[in-house]
C-alpha cells in the first residue's frame, strides 16, 4: 500500500491536469526511496521503477500498458489498472509476506543515482531523437514562466 503522503501529492497532480506519467512518478519516487531506507532490495533500477508504476495503476492513475513488452508484462499492466479500479479489496497476507521477503534478499545498489542515470540514459537512447527533441519542446511550453516585477515601477511618488 502506498503511503498516504504519495497518494496526496498524486491526486494534487491529477487535479493540476498533470499527465498520468507525472502522477505515477511520485509513486516511483517513493519506491526508489524505500530501497535507499533499506526496506527492501531491488535487482535493477528497472525493477524499482516497474514496482512504482505497478503500485500507480493499482492506486487508480490512469497508466496505459507499455507500447513495447511481452504479452505477459502487458496483461499484468491491465490487471493492475483493473484493481486501480476498484480500491480497497483486501490483499492476501500470505501473498504480500512472501513477496517482501524476496525484495529484502535483493541489492539495494538499484537505487543508486549512478543506477538511475544508467536506466535513464538506455531509456533515453531507445528513443528517437525527434521524440527526445519533441519531449524537450513540450516541457518548455508547459513550465510555468515566472514573472519578474519591473524595478521602479510600482510605487513612485
Amino acid at each position: 500500500m502506498p503511503e498516504k503522503e504519495t497518494l496526496k501529492r498524486a491526486a494534487q497532480d491529477r487535479r493540476q491536469g498533470k499527465a498520468a506519467s507525472t502522477q505515477a512518478g511520485e509513486f516511483v519516487r517513493e519506491e526508489v526511496r524505500h530501497v535507499r531506507e533499506g526496506k527492501h532490495g531491488a535487482r535493477s533500477a528497472k525493477q524499482a521503477i516497474a514496482i512504482g508504476l505497478s503500485k500507480a495503476r493499482r492506486a487508480g492513475v490512469k497508466l496505459g500498458a507499455p507500447k513495447r513488452g511481452s504479452a505477459k508484462l502487458k496483461k499484468q499492466a491491465a490487471k493492475d489498472r483493473a484493481r486501480g479500479r476498484h480500491p480497497g479489496r483486501t490483499v492476501s497476507p500470505r501473498r504480500s509476506r512472501a513477496s517482501k521477503r524476496a525484495l529484502q534478499k535483493e541489492p539495494r545498489s538499484a537505487a543508486t543515482h549512478r543506477a538511475l542515470s544508467t536506466q535513464a540514459q538506455r531509456s533515453a537512447q531507445r528513443r528517437s531523437a525527434a521524440s527526445r527533441s519533441a519531449a524537450a519542446k513540450k516541457g518548455a511550453r508547459t513550465r510555468r514562466s515566472k514573472k519578474k516585477p519591473e524595478h521602479g515601477s510600482s510605487l513612485s511618488t
